[in-house]
């Protein structure tokens, strides 16, 4: 194994994903970058080492920082255009589009899977209903791309040799939309950075992008029917002005912070609450780092981050009151969690872990596939063969095939 060719979809900010091509470039230095679409800030470059993505005719598009995702139905067109023909492996970061590269018979595609497209299959309702794009021309419209999405989806699914999947979760997903089994690899999670401290304040944590789907206004609810309790929202996004609107005496939003205070908010906190429902979740094993209990969602990444009991506890249900049982429930058994336990379960998601992990399984498919491609027979030209020695004009005719040109 030689050259390494590093796929991203587009790099718009440094997050969860942008954290595992970190983890793949330090696993694979020599290795080149490939992105749809990159218009990072200056101040959010440091994790690409020095590299200049290679990136494609989207980056031209005008306004592209406002209309990067409405390029989406050009995206698969786009990433099928580079010419990956120098590279022995492919290390595709896939959510999007990028599994969707095109590679030769030589070459051993690795696609490490945040998830399938989440808004072109089971999650499709759910986008146009936050969307407002339940009915009318715009629906239509929309629901014809994604319709278009999910078929080059599944087609160039086929195109990968072997799939990594961030969770459990994630691997169920891949197998129902692809019809391919996953291994699992849980990413990487940044826990040096943050400090535990046992000595817990009286007051409840939630912190993500203000979307629709973290379901940030449960939690708020939720608390609204608890004033005695006390919540901190950290984080900001489109749902920051309607929460701030009709936010209760007892919840206090306090917008995007800077690392240090969000996580010295984060380890003072008497327990971190989370309702999405996601495909990993790295915020929740942050809290954990922390020495901070989770309250948790109790489907999608969670269950596969936290232990019931004996690091978080979980809710049924993603509504208020079933948010509220879960604060009742870890009221009464708080004082039972071992914190010290919550941190040493969260440094087994530390980078060291993922690099290994994911360069052993690479390691581990590139001796199969090099292996059955040098033992694979060579079958002989026909204008080599002896049997045809007198020439091209020798070669069988195949029946409807007027310039004697053999059909495959």
């Amino acid at each position: 194994m030689k050259n390494v060719a590093i796929i991203h979809e587009w790099l718009t900010t440094y997050a969860g994903s942008e954290r595992v091509v970190e983890q793949m470039l330090r696993e694979y230095p020599e290795s080149d970058v490939f992105a749809v679409a990159d218009i990072l800030p200056e101040n959010e470059r440091e994790f690409l080492q020095g590299k200049t993505p290679n990136t494609t005719f989207i980056q031209k598009l005008p306004f592209l920082k406002k209309l990067l995702r409405h390029y989406l139905p050009l995206m698969p067109m786009a990433v099928e255009q580079w010419d990956l023909s120098g590279y022995d492996v492919i290390l595709s970061s896939n959510h999007a589009v990028a599994k969707g590269v095109i590679c030769g018979p030589d070459q051993l595609h690795v696609s490490y899977v945040h998830t399938p497209i989440r808004y072109a299959w089971d999650f499709q309702a759910q986008y146009l209903r936050e969307s407002n794009l339940t009915w009318g021309i715009r629906s239509m419209l929309t629901r014809s791309i994604l319709h278009y999405i999910r078929l080059w989806d599944k087609v160039s699914s086929s195109r990968v040799d072997a799939y990594v999947a961030n969770s459990h979760f994630i691997a169920r997903r891949i197998q129902k939309c692809y019809g391919r089994t996953a291994k699992v690899i849980h990413p990487p999670v940044d826990v040096d950075a943050f400090t535990p401290t046992y000595e817990k304040e009286d007051y409840y944590i939630a912190a993500s992008r203000l979307v629709p789907y973290k379901r940030v206004d449960l939690i708020v609810e939720a608390f609204r029917k608890m004033p005695d309790r006390k919540l901190v929202v950290v984080g900001d996004g489109p749902m920051f002005k309607s929460l701030k609107a009709n936010c209760p005496a007892n919840v206090e939003l306090l917008g995007y912070l800077k690392h240090d205070r969000m996580s010295k908010l984060m380890q003072g906190a008497k327990a971190f609450v989370f309702a999405a429902e996601e495909d990993f979740g790295i915020t929740p094993v942050e809290a954990q780092a922390c020495a901070t209990p989770v309250i948790a969602y109790g489907r999608g990444g969670s269950l596969e981050t936290v232990i019931d009991g004996v690091t978080g506890c979980f809710f049924a249900e993603q509504t208020p009151d079933s948010i509220v049982a879960a604060v009742e429930t870890f009221e009464r058994q708080h004082g039972h969690y071992d914190l010290s336990s919550i941190r040493r379960h969260a440094e087994g998601f530390r980078p060291e872990r993922f690099r290994k992990e994911l360069s052993d399984f690479i390691a581990a498919e590139w001796a199969k596939f090099d292996g059955h491609r040098r033992h694979q027979p060579h079958h002989q030209d026909p204008v080599a063969d002896p049997q045809f020695a007198d020439g091209p004009d020798q070669r069988p005719v195949v029946i409807g095939d007027p310039l004697g040109m053999t059909l495959s």
